[in-house]
């Protein structure tokens, strides 16, 4: 049955029925809510008629209330024929609205298959092991780029000898500035000739100094 829903060339005719029905219906029930209308209408006029020959005239009164239960007949037929038409409308409204639902969802069904094409979750796992594949590769890359140095590697001996010649020439600078060498720095800086005698001097004046604690031994004894 949805087959014949989905092809051939009745298509837009069975498009257009339930709106033609729909429209019927709707005209009919127009017709017998107006109907519906006239005979309240005429309800009311026969009670009146009746209330107001009630104790004149029995006879015309009872011909308003005949009148009346008539017109209240009609009433409940036409609003029996009222609920139906509605129902009608309703049943017909629902049909269409499902019927459309599932067209859409077939069309839905249909672009799915067509998107999907021979896509198969083989596949898709395939592509996926694939992507995670070249992600690791990348890390790999990028990891293998930043661990590997460039150039020789540097002597740290070296350049911690660097380091302490620099900062010796910046001491002795600051001394020459203020004046003051170092003690070592100078003796180093002596010629040799001069430390020689520096020593030499340093041994007479030993000698002088024991010739004169003998002079004031010999002293003392002759005392």
């Amino acid at each position: 049955m949805l087959g014949s829903w989905f092809g051939g060339s009745s298509v837009q005719k069975r498009k257009e029925a339930p709106k033609r029905a729909i429209l019927d219906l709707r005209q009919q029930l127009d017709m017998l809510q107006k109907r519906e209308r006239h005979l309240e209408n005429q309800m009311a006029e026969q009670d009146t008629l009746a209330r107001k020959y009630v104790a004149t005239n029995k006879t015309a009164a009872r011909n308003a209330l005949k009148r009346k239960k008539q017109h209240e007949q009609s009433l409940e037929q036409t609003n029996g024929q009222i609920t139906m038409l509605e129902q009608q409308i309703y049943s017909i409204e629902s049909a269409n609205i499902n019927h459309e639902t599932i067209i859409a969802m077939k069309n839905a069904s249909d672009a799915l298959k067509q998107i999907h094409g021979n896509l198969t979750m083989d596949k898709v796992d395939q592509t996926m092991e694939e992507i995670q594949a070249q992600h690791e590769l990348s890390k790999e890359i990028a990891n293998a780029i930043t661990s590997t140095t460039i150039g020789d590697p540097v002597d740290e001996d070296e350049l911690e000898n660097e380091l302490e010649q620099l900062e010796q020439e910046d001491m002795d600078k600051k001394m020459l500035g203020t004046g003051t060498v170092p003690v070592s720095d100078t003796v180093h800086r002596l010629p040799a000739a001069a430390n020689g005698e520096l020593k030499g001097k340093t041994k007479a004046m030993e000698e002088e100094d024991e010739e004169e604690e003998l002079r004031k031994l010999q002293a003392e004894m002759a005392m």
